[in-house]
């Protein structure tokens, strides 16, 4: 099974039943977002991101909601055209963040910030 960074070693992509599903950006790059899945607060997961790497990320949006890796799949489907690497995509904040609720409307959630 693959393990996502942004999970604990231990944890895999199908253990987390409940967490936050996340839409950062990074300061270095304007048109390009970051979206993950994770078991951590999403603002001290920026922090811990942003202590390893040049520049500071900062998340754009955040939802807790049950199978959170499982509303990220949905979405990098959606977003396959535009992935730039990996977890980022050259899509708006805003494009992210109305996906990603869209989706939960399919896959229910707890709460959003």
């Amino acid at each position: 099974m693959k393990n996502t960074e942004s999970t604990t070693d231990t944890t895999t992509e199908k253990d987390i039943a409940l967490g936050n599903v996340y839409v950062m950006t990074h300061s270095f790059f304007s048109d390009v977002v970051k979206i993950g899945c994770t078991t951590e607060d999403p603002q001290e997961y920026a922090k811990s991101l942003s202590a390893k790497t040049i520049g500071e990320y900062s998340v754009a949006f955040s939802l807790q909601c049950n199978n959170p890796c499982k509303v990220k799949k949905q979405i990098k489907k959606y977003l396959d055209a535009q992935e730039y690497v990996n977890e980022f995509y050259q899509v708006s904040p805003d494009v992210a963040k109305k996906l990603l609720k869209r989706e939960t409307l399919v896959i229910p959630s707890l709460s959003s910030f």
